[in-house]
């Protein structure tokens, strides 16, 4: 086991399958911890601090699912799903809930490994965030409101934004000034998948440069960096 190594938080109800996952990943370089439910991984969270959570979905009283969705609204932290449901409807649910990447038991304990080896990689790869100061965050004539996930302008009038348009927003005014590529992009806002494609990047921001730009046609906020990604080019402050 590595005291230095990244920690995991293994939620997982099933004894079998959560005591020696724990001790297979502590053999491979990692610390780990194990919880057997939703409601003991909130006990862990709350004190210590975890580098990625490998989640099961079938759990009694909470679900891997119910858990990802409340995590997501403060937590950041990388989520893999391991689960014994393979239909495609639950794959894609888990990942448009946050989750950065879905196994289906039974797995390979290696594959296991390699997969929390690239979600880490490209965490850690991402250009470094702007921790906002404050709840509201202004850039150009808008205001952000990040408790209530609201987009308003200099009149107080809103501006309804889906959830993966307020990730989307959330990402670039966290990096302000950095060129973001799609895969980051995509890795930020919805997690990396075999079904998500770079295209879907580039359709959010054409809907989401209709509710900001003066002119989508010429965008001043989100400019694109031709063969890189995009950039968001205005200056974020707290409110």
């Amino acid at each position: 086991m590595s005291e230095a190594g990244p920690h995991i938080l293994v939620v997982d109800d099933a004894r079998e399958i959560r005591e020696p996952l724990v001790k297979y990943l502590q053999k491979n370089a990692y610390r780990a911890t194990g919880a057997e439910s939703a409601a003991a991984a909130r006990k862990h969270l709350r004190t210590h601090a975890f580098d990625l959570i490998v989640l099961d979905v079938m759990m009694p009283g909470e679900d891997g699912l119910s858990f990802c969705r409340t995590l997501r609204e403060t937590n950041p932290i990388p989520v893999l799903f391991l689960t014994a449901r393979s239909e495609d409807v639950d794959r894609i649910l888990g990942i448009e809930l946050g989750a950065d990447d879905y196994m289906v038991k039974p797995f390979n304990p290696r594959e296991l490994i390699a997969r929390i080896g690239a979600i880490l990689k490209r965490v850690n790869a991402m250009p470094p965030k702007r921790e906002p100061s404050a709840g509201r965050i202004k850039f150009d004539r808008w205001t952000l409101d990040l408790v209530r996930h609201e987009l308003s302008d200099e009149t107080g009038i809103g501006v309804p934004l889906s959830n993966g348009e307020y990730r989307l927003l959330c990402a670039l005014i966290e990096r302000p000034n950095l060129t973001l590529t799609r895969e980051q992009l995509l890795d930020l806002t919805q997690g990396r998948d075999a079904t998500a494609f770079d295209r879907a990047v580039d359709n959010a921001i054409v809907r989401l440069r209709r509710k900001i730009e003066q002119d989508p046609s010429a965008p001043k906020i989100i400019r694109t960096v031709y063969g890189g990604g995009y950039v968001f080019a205005a200056e974020p402050v707290a409110a």
